[in-house]
C-alpha cells in the first residue's frame, strides 16, 4: 500500500493516541478492579500486548506502524545511505504526530474514566536502574524490529513486537516504556501509567541511548543491508553476478 505522507502521518498519531489510550486506560481500569500491584501490572501488560499487535497489524501497512520516534529516528538511520530508506522529512512528520497522538491517548484515557483531562503526574521514576532498564528495553525493541526485517520476517512483527514488550514490562526495572512520545504522553496522567515530568527527559536520554545501542548491536548481528554493501564486501560469486558498469 502506497499511501501519501499525510496519511502515514496521520496514521502514526492515530495508531500512537490508541497505544497510549490502551496503556493508560488498562492501568486505570487495573486500579480500579484490584488493589494488588501485581495483578495492576499484568492486567496493564496484557492488554497492551493485545492492542499493539491489532494496532501494528491494522496500521502496519499503511505507515509501518512505528509509534515512537526511537523506531522512527533508527529507521531513518540505518536507512539514509539508501535509496528506499526513510528520508529525513518523513521522519520529521512522523515523530511529531507520535507526539500529538500520544498526548491526546492520554487525554482521552483520563476522559473515559471521568479522570481529570490533564493531570500532571506525580509518579517519580527518576533512578539510575530505571535508566538502565529503559537503555536495555529500547536496544531490544530496535534489535528486534529491523532484525526482523533483515532476515525477510517483518510479517512477524505483529506478534513479536507485542511479545516483546509485554515480556519487558516484567523483565526490565522501568516497566519498558521505550518509546519518547508514549513517555511525554504519560506525563499527562496522574494515574497508574504515569510518569512525574521531571522524571521524562532523562528516560527520553536513556531510550535515545537504547535506540543507539540497538542500531550497534544490529549492525554487530546482521553486518550492513545488502544495497549499502560494496562490491568488495560481497561474497566472491555475488560479486561475479553484478552487473558491470556501462
Amino acid at each position: 500500500m502506497n499511501a501519501s505522507l499525510g496519511r502515514r502521518a496521520a496514521a502514526e498519531l492515530v495508531g500512537t493516541a490508541a497505544l497510549v489510550a490502551v496503556v493508560v486506560g488498562s492501568g486505570i481500569q487495573a486500579t480500579l478492579l484490584s488493589q494488588d500491584v501485581g495483578v495492576q501490572l499484568l492486567a496493564n501488560s496484557l492488554a497492551t500486548v493485545f492492542g499493539l499487535a491489532v494496532l501494528i497489524t491494522l496500521l502496519g501497512p499503511v505507515s509501518g506502524a512505528h509509534f515512537n520516534p526511537a523506531v522512527t529516528l533508527a529507521a531513518w538511520f540505518t536507512g539514509r545511505n539508501s535509496g528506499d530508506g526513510m528520508t529525513a522529512r518523513e521522519a520529521a512528520a512522523y515523530v511529531p504526530a507520535q507526539i500529538v497522538g500520544a498526548i491526546v491517548g492520554a487525554v482521552l484515557a483520563d476522559a473515559m474514566f471521568a479522570q481529570p483531562l490533564v493531570k500532571w503526574s506525580t509518579h517519580d521514576r527518576s533512578a539510575g536502574h530505571l535508566w538502565l532498564g529503559e537503555i536495555v528495553a529500547t536496544a531490544g525493541l530496535i534489535l528486534l524490529v529491523f532484525g526482523l526485517t533483515r532476515t525477510d520476517r517483518a510479517h512477524l512483527a505483529s506478534a513479536a513486537v507485542a511479545s516483546y514488550i509485554g515480556a519487558a514490562y516484567w523483565f526490565t526495572s522501568s516497566t519498558s516504556f521505550a518509546n519518547p512520545a508514549v513517555t511525554i504522553g504519560r506525563a499527562f496522567t496522574d494515574t497508574f501509567a504515569g510518569i512525574a515530568p521531571a522524571s521524562v527527559a532523562p528516560f527520553i536520554v536513556a531510550q535515545l541511548v537504547g535506540a543507539a545501542v540497538g542500531v550497534g548491536l544490529l549492525a554487530a548481528v546482521f553486518g550492513r543491508p545488502a544495497s549499502a554493501r560494496t562490491d568488495a564486501d560481497r561474497p566472491h560469486d555475488e560479486a561475479e553476478l553484478a552487473p558491470s558498469a556501462p
